[in-house]
């Protein structure tokens, strides 16, 4: 009898994985523990290609027994904790477990990858990264954490004969590192590291280790010197190249690319290009700019290249997202901001002050900074979600001066935030969660999506311009 590959969720990555799968002649079935209406038609698409897909079927043992006898490996998502329970049985059973990066990773290895991860940036300096080398005639794949799933990008490469990249530009997260240790990079870039997934992960120093193993593993290496968790690990660090929006020192330490006082991106002593070709605000994306231009450095692009190329882009969606203008108030959509220290970033960049929108589902850090950010930058705060009362009480014990609301909903917080905003002098309106999204959202993306729709059709209308 074939051997069986089981596939668990039908979620971007385990649709990815199982077209994969299924393309190279496997014989797959998809377990989900949903039975919900939007998994019908997937169900129904796959079952016409000979896929099995069983639906309500919960992350437990008694969901494989009808394969157990055939079942070669298990596939599994980011989101499904590498040491669950039931993985574990099935380990014991000499069964296969694997991330569906690993599938995509056996693949695409072929191809030089540059790898980023960190806690934030990571998005943006993909991003960021893809648009540098794409403007300049470099033919490339990106995803993996974001746009497309690493195996839809396999899939795409050994199916489509006139795609031949010269690079494959991946976002890691935690969670797929986790499950893939061979993942090895051409060019390996580390943003930040702040506490983060800790739920999962359980200790800072697991985390850390889970990212530094990308870049032990990759050829060049490239760190944020500004991050004050990255620097404490300094001497734990495999010799690389370091970034720094703060000058040519660090202590006693020399950065290899840094912004002068002049706004100069140096490379060595070399000036490169003006900081002001990028359009994007923010401090962070400075860093962000910095890391991105030592890659491209490093694939082999000149100043004048990079300069060109960045002068173009525009920002990342959900991630410090102007939506538009209305009456003098600048509107943000930041949904990407999951943590404090993502939410940090975004009430450092906009004028203030501003009305803050903040909620959802609420994770494991320290709170400090964005407070006193709060206390500086916002005249209301409007809570949502899950976490609006937690979120509340360290207001409430903080120093904030202003109005808190608290509400079920991101529409009824929003309605609010407009109200507030029109009536007072403030300079934005800014959605920035610090929390994630999954107690009343698939995922960031869908949170910021709604943000943007509540916006744009139902509340500033026509008064709002682009």
């Amino acid at each position: 009898m074939k051997p069986i590959t089981i596939v668990v969720g039908l979620g971007r990555s385990g649709i990815g994985a199982a077209n994969l799968l299924h393309s190279e002649g496997k014989e797959v079935v998809i377990l989900e523990q949903s039975a919900e209406r939007k998994f019908k038609e997937l169900t129904a698409n796959f079952q016409k290609k000979g896929v099995i897909v069983e639906l309500d079927k919960p992350l437990e043992i008694s969901s494989f027994k009808p394969w157990l006898n055939r079942v070669q490996s298990v596939v599994i998502s980011p989101g499904i904790p590498w040491d669950h329970p039931t993985l574990n049985e099935l380990r014991d059973q000499g069964i296969t477990i694997q991330g569906e990066i690993s599938l995509a990773w056996q693949r695409l290895k072929k191809i030089p990858w540059i790898g980023i991860t960190g806690t934030n940036g990571k998005t943006t300096v993909t991003q960021m990264v893809n648009h540098i080398l794409s403007e300049n005639n470099r033919q490339t794949l990106m995803g993996g954490n974001i746009g497309n799933s690493a195996t839809e990008l396999a899939m795409s490469f050994q199916s489509i004969d006139d795609i031949n990249p010269s690079w494959a530009i991946m976002e890691l997260s935690s969670y797929q590192l986790e499950t893939e240790p061979n993942i090895s990079p051409k060019i390996g870039i580390w943003t930040t590291l702040t506490p983060d997934h800790l739920k999962r992960h359980k200790t800072l120093d697991a985390y850390f280790k889970i990212k530094h193993r990308l870049l032990k593993n990759s050829q060049v290496r490239i760190y944020n010197m500004d991050d004050e968790c990255l620097m404490s690990h300094y001497s734990q660090l495999e010799n690389g190249v370091w970034v720094s929006t703060k000058g040519e020192r660090y202590s006693n330490l020399k950065a290899d690319y840094w912004l002068n006082k002049q706004g100069l991106i140096m490379e060595k002593g070399t000036a490169l290009f003006n900081k002001s070709a990028l359009k994007v605000p923010g401090a962070h994306n400075l860093q962000n700019l910095l890391l991105a231009t030592a890659a491209a450095r490093q694939v082999g692009l000149s100043p004048k290249d990079i300069e060109r190329a960045i002068s173009s882009f525009k920002g990342v969606a959900h991630r410090l997202e102007k939506l538009g203008e209305s009456n003098g108030i600048e509107v943000f959509n930041d949904s990407k901001a999951t943590n404090y220290d993502s939410a940090c970033m975004a009430l450092k960049a906009i004028a203030s002050p501003i009305v803050v929108i903040a909620g959802g589902q609420a994770k494991h850090g320290d709170p400090k900074e964005w407070l006193k950010l709060l206390e500086q930058n916002a005249s209301s705060i409007l809570l949502f979600g899950e976490s609006k009362y937690e979120l509340k009480s360290y207001i409430d014990n903080s120093r904030f001066k202003g109005e808190i609301f608290c509400f079920e909903g991101l529409e009824e917080a929003t309605k609010k935030a407009i109200e507030i905003g029109l009536r007072s002098q403030v300079k934005s309106i800014l959605l920035s969660p610090a929390c994630a999204s999954f107690d009343q959202y698939k995922d960031f993306e869908e949170r910021g999506d709604h943000f943007r729709k509540l916006v744009m059709n139902n509340l500033l209308q026509k008064t709002l311009v682009p």
